[in-house]
């Protein structure tokens, strides 16, 4: 029987505890919602909801081909010529999405006789953009600089690392300047995802990057989405100038892909605005994070400490955690629940987003009803 495989991969998953699904939500939720990536509260937001509503009704709604062919509007150049200046990057080039960002980045900057060096903790875009490119993969420990010189020193060939700069499960951040370091050691490139970088850390929301003083550098390139901090959808790649016209040339997710609906271009182009405007945005959602984790771990609950935006809190097994998290829903919380195979160290948690526009009370909210519910 065709596909008669799948009911048995079903019923494993069933057992244990790792059924995923689908749970449309309405568009006025009573939920106070701790688990969505929007950062910055920014995907409601007046301005950036008329941002894409502007650009549907000047450029339609889709971008009607390719990139190439009839896919670039002026809005999404301005896009990319906004997006590269405030992150201090020569240029930048918008894709349909993050992970298609992440796979045009590390597929054409890693051609046969290339050896990546990917973090362990990786996303599974990178994971993915490292399978498909034509060089050879090399995993590593987490967030070990020594552990990527080591594996840099095997090879006498092109090089290429890959990172995250914030890990989305434990939101942990990189060492970015010391990762830089080992990679010029080598003359290797370096290629980080700063998707949950982008809108929190650095001066004004500029990314992790930004922080660790890579910005614009030559041998760095770095990709993030346009769908967390700026509240939109899309992702796009920033770096030097020529790095980005070999993407326009040799990038697969870039030449075959319909470009980005003009409707998510002017809404991420709104919500950079408003950001580079109000950067204390970003300040805020940190220091939301910070006093969701104080809070947590005062009652007892095992956090990991946040350098970002995330909050991940520890739960026994996958079967609790998925119990913990729809008991939170049942009391009007609703937090992300990460199993296997999400997290490359098969511990399940509860994953947080912490929001710039969260007050007091929901803060209060949510460590309450997580305690309570806690298994």
């Amino acid at each position: 029987m065709a596909f008669g495989w799948i009911d048995e991969q079903a019923e494993l998953r069933r057992r244990a505890g790792l059924v995923r699904t689908l749970r449309p939500r309405p568009a006025d939720s009573p939920l106070l919602d701790l688990a969505s990536n929007d950062y910055l509260g920014l995907a409601r937001h007046p301005e950036v909801t008329e941002g894409a509503a502007r650009a549907a009704r000047t450029w339609g709604a889709g971008a009607t081909g390719s990139r190439l062919v009839t896919g670039t509007t002026e809005l999404h150049a301005e896009l990319e010529r906004e997006l590269a200046g405030f992150c201090g990057f020569e240029a930048a080039l918008v894709l349909s999405s993050g992970y298609a960002a992440n796979l045009a980045a590390v597929t054409a900057l890693a051609p046969h006789g290339t050896l990546i060096v990917s973090d362990a903790g990786n996303h599974a875009s990178l994971i993915d953009g490292c399978r498909l490119a034509r060089g050879t993969t090399q995993v590593v420990a987490h967030a070990d600089p020594d552990a990527v010189r080591k594996a840099l020193g095997t090879h006498p060939g092109p090089a290429l690392t890959v990172s995250d700069t914030v890990f989305s499960v434990d939101g942990d951040a990189a060492p970015l300047a010391a990762l830089a370091e080992v990679c010029r050691e080598h003359g290797a490139g370096l290629v980080v995802d700063d998707a949950h970088g982008l809108g929190v850390l650095g001066a004004g929301g500029r990314g992790a990057p930004h922080a660790a003083g890579l910005a614009g550098a030559g041998d760095v390139v770095v990709t993030v989405t346009l769908s967390k901090s700026l509240g939109s959808q899309g992702g796009a790649v920033l770096g030097p100038a020529r790095v980005i016209e070999h993407l326009v040339n040799a990038a697969r997710t870039f030449i075959f892909d319909t470009g980005l609906a003009p409707a998510a271009a002017g809404a991420a182009l709104a919500a950079l605005r408003l950001l580079r405007r109000e950067p204390e945005r970003a300040a805020r959602a940190r220091a939301v994070a910070g006093d969701l984790h104080a809070r947590l771990t005062a009652a007892g609950l095992e956090a990991v400490r946040p350098d970002a935006a995330v909050v991940s809190v520890r739960a026994p097994s996958p079967e609790r955690a998925v119990r913990w998290a729809a008991d939170c829903r049942a009391a009007g919380l609703t937090v992300g629940c990460f199993r296997p195979p999400s997290v490359p160290d098969g511990v399940s948690r509860l994953r947080l987003t912490a929001r710039a526009d969260l007050s007091e009370a929901q803060i209060e909210r949510a460590v309450r009803v997580i305690g309570e519910t806690r298994p």
